[in-house]
Parts: structure tokens; sequence; C-alpha cells
């Protein structure tokens, strides 16, 4: 699929660029003549990187659990000049089973994963659509595709994520907007730093929450075959094409795990058909 001809010099919005994919996503675009507004939580984070490329990289503090302080920081960013492709990254997870969640780190999950990514969209989409166009991405993972146990209150915030993303790029298509979710699998970005564990209850010690919990509590990512490098690389192309997909599905694992269920709904569906066509009235 061949580029498509962009201006030269583009805008990119970036949160939660501190680290992982996000900070790798930035530097790609830097490295590529680009200009970056990053979100971080930390103001020093990115400190080496703006020595690196001075002004072409500006810095902002960004809570997401803060719905003001994205909106602000959003606004900010917009005075300054136009975005050409906002990049919603930031993200943890809850793990634990549901009924060890507080309703607080529910809504703590919410909020990040999906209310702010839905939020920083829409203040994008008008400017977006007055400049002709423009590009978001939803880093989304497999976990928008696949459910497991231990973590419901993300894969609530992935797949409320991958239903918004589908409706709006149906929405703006026609104004020159794209949408992309992107869906890597076990990456090595430092993520189990950024897990957020229940209490857990012996209820839940030996069934199948336990074994999930344990395994991450002792993961070290290095089993983790998801280069952030190469992902944040394949991005970056697909913002060139004038066509991008939907979704983007990356890593192995994402593929093989998305696939299999696929394959088990559509399945499930088949079989129901005859009882789904008996609940209309009669002819």
């Amino acid at each position: 699929m061949p580029p498509v001809q962009d201006k030269a010099v583009r805008h990119w919005f970036v949160t939660g660029a501190s680290g992982g994919l996000g900070r790798h996503l930035t530097e790609h675009a830097l490295r590529s003549g680009d200009r970056v507004t990053a979100t971080v939580r930390r103001p020093s984070a990115l400190d080496d990187l703006r020595r690196t490329y001075g002004d072409r990289l500006s810095v902002e503090v960004l809570d997401l659990a803060r719905p003001d302080d994205v909106e602000e920081v959003v606004g900010r960013t917009l005075r300054a000049g136009p975005v050409d492709i906002v990049v919603n990254n930031a993200g943890y997870a809850v793990v634990g089973a549901a009924e060890e969640m507080t309703a607080e780190q529910i809504r703590d999950q919410i909020e990040v994963l999906l209310l702010a990514p839905m939020m920083i969209t829409r203040a994008f989409l008008k400017p977006m659509r007055e400049q002709g166009g423009g590009r978001i991405i939803q880093i989304s993972s497999v976990g928008g595709q696949v459910g497991i146990p231990t973590h419901s209150a993300y894969h609530a915030g992935k797949w409320g994520l991958e239903g918004f993303t589908e409706s709006v790029s149906r929405e703006v298509r026609d104004f020159g907007i794209h949408l992309t979710l992107v869906e890597p699998g076990a990456t090595r970005t430092g993520f189990a730093s950024a897990l957020d564990y229940t209490t857990e209850t012996a209820a839940y010690r030996d069934n199948a929450v336990g074994p999930i919990r344990r395994h991450l509590e002792t993961a070290d990512g290095s089993a983790f075959t998801g280069d952030p490098a190469r992902i944040a690389a394949v991005v970056h192309d697909t913002t060139r094409h004038p066509d991008p997909p939907l979704r983007l599905a990356l890593g192995s694992d994402t593929y093989d795990a998305v696939h299999a269920a696929l394959t088990e709904r559509l399945t499930a569906l088949v079989s129901q058909k005859d009882l789904a066509a008996s609940v209309a009235f009669s002819p």
C-alpha cells in the first residue's frame, strides 16, 4: 500500500509517553522530523528527549483520571496549533476477581481506558474535520477482543474503546479522519509495573483467577515476544497509509488468540440461527 503524501512536518499528540510503547512512538515521530506533544505524569520523564529535540517536543503533565485536566491539556494543545495524529496510549490494568474490585478501582480503570480516550477523541474531531483530516490511533490490546479471568474491568474499558472507535470511524470517514485500533499482544513495555492488584480473597485463590494472578505477580516480561520499537514503526507507517485498517493485530499471540475467539463466537452464533429466527411475529 503506497504512503499518502502528507505534509512534511506533522504534529502528534501522544498520551502515556514516559515509557513503553508511548515513548517509542514519541521517539519514532521525532526521529522522523515530526513534532510531538507528549503527556506524562512526571514532568522530568522526557528530559533526555527534550535535550535532543528541543522545541519539537512539548511535554504536558496529565492524569487521565482527572477529566478537568484532560480538557485543559487538550485545549492548550489545540490553541498552540493543528494536531495531525492523536495517540491514546496511556493505560494500566486492575488485576483480580471482579468481586474483589473496589468501586474506586473500577471507576479509575474505566476513566483511564475508556472515558479519557473518548473525551480526547471527541475534542480533536472538530479541528480535524475543519482542517480536512487527521489520524486517531487507539492503543487497545488483545484484551480488546479476548477476555480472561482477572481482567474484567480492563476488558470493559478496552472492549468499550473498540466499540466506540468502530462507531466513530464510520461517522467521520467522509471528513478524511481515520481511526485505527492497535491490538498488541504480550509486549516488553514494563506493563507489569502498571498493574493494580485487588486484595485477594480465599474463594478465588485456587479457582481460575488464582493461577493467572500468581503468574502476573512473578512474570518479568522476558518471555513476552512483542518488540515495542517494531510496533511503533508499524503504527508510524500506518499513519501514512491513505486507507489504514480499522484494527491492527500485532503479535502472533494476538493473531492466534483473536482468531480462536472469533471462530468460537461465529460457531456459537451459527448454532443459534434457527433460535434467532424463532422470536419473530408469525407471518
